[in-house]
């Protein structure tokens, strides 16, 4: 529309009282706006995305492994890496045996044995492990954690995680001499 037609006295011009609210403006700054406005959006849109494909970038490469390629070299440019998923519920992860002896050879020296089974469809990072030694009167005595160097193989890739549906043999040696644990 036109704008109000403005009465002009005494050298300063008049709105009529109707139309005191009304504003014109040019269209081309309304369009160049909008059109600035969608683009930053759509810009903002991208880069939520991928700051969220970079950060769930390990399940979606477990989930979906034919995606695995494609992250693996953005990861290789911007400095990062695909680790195996972790199953911090422990939904997918479970000591399937475990065991803990005296060495009959060695006075004061426990062994324990256990077998960890992955589940899962895809490879789960290698968990602590937490080793809790307790008296007759079932107080802690000693509790220790161990990582997964300390009780996987000198040969293992952590890098590939424990493979899908695969398990995984413990054997730790501990030393318990200076206690007095009974379970």
């Amino acid at each position: 529309p036109a704008p109000p037609a403005a009465a002009v006295t005494g050298g300063t011009a008049e709105i009529p009282y109707e139309d005191r609210f009304s504003r014109t403006r040019p269209k081309a700054p309304r369009r160049m706006r909008a059109a600035l406005y969608a683009a930053a959006i759509a810009f903002l849109v991208a880069l939520i995305a991928a700051q969220a494909v970079f950060h769930f970038r390990d399940a979606i490469a477990a989930h979906w492994p034919a995606a695995q390629p494609a992250l693996t070299k953005v990861c290789g440019l911007a400095g990062c890496a695909i680790r195996p998923l972790r199953d911090a519920a422990m939904s997918h992860l479970s000591i399937d045996a475990s065991d803990l002896q005296a060495d009959p050879a060695h006075r004061g020296l426990l062994i324990l044995t256990a077998t960890l089974r992955n589940r899962a469809a895809w490879p789960l990072a290698y968990p602590h492990l937490e080793l809790t030694l307790t008296d007759a009167q079932d107080q802690v005595v000693v509790r220790r954690a161990l990582a997964p160097p300390d009780y996987a193989g000198g040969t293992t890739d952590f890098q590939r995680g424990i493979p899908p549906n695969g398990e995984v043999a413990v054997k730790v040696f501990v030393d318990a001499s200076a206690t007095s644990q009974a379970g």
